[in-house]
């Protein structure tokens, strides 16, 4: 199993910055992806940005140019860096890994909120 903790969401302004951190502990040596994902109220989970093993990553198009995902496998943590926040980015966002062998964790959440 592998647990994960979201940490460093919270309210900014439009055009802000805010940067997350997801803590995983476990069986980490089995992580093949992790990264982001986030659900506003009334629509679907959707891709953020994730990060693979061999440290591609893969951006939602909506976010593309302002957020920066980042991990380092020392402390076993993935960092989103998001600039430029737009109102249409509040949501809560969600960790989200993938091992070898295809088994899936989620963290539980953390709010962001961009205000106009």
């Amino acid at each position: 199993q592998v647990q994960l903790v979201e940490s460093g969401g919270g309210l900014v302004q439009a055009g802000g910055s805010l940067r997350l951190s997801c803590a995983a502990a476990g069986r980490t040596f089995s992580i093949d992806t992790i990264g982001w994902y986030r659900q506003a109220p009334g629509k679907q989970r959707e891709l953020v940005a994730h990060i693979s093993r061999d440290s591609s990553t893969l951006y939602g198009d909506s976010v593309k140019g302002r957020f920066t995902i980042s991990r380092d496998n020392g402390k076993n943590t993935v960092y989103l860096q998001m600039d430029s926040l737009k109102p249409e980015d509040t949501a809560v966002y969600y960790c989200k890994t993938v091992l070898a062998g295809g088994y899936i964790y989620w963290g539980h959440g953390t709010q962001v909120t961009v205000s106009s």
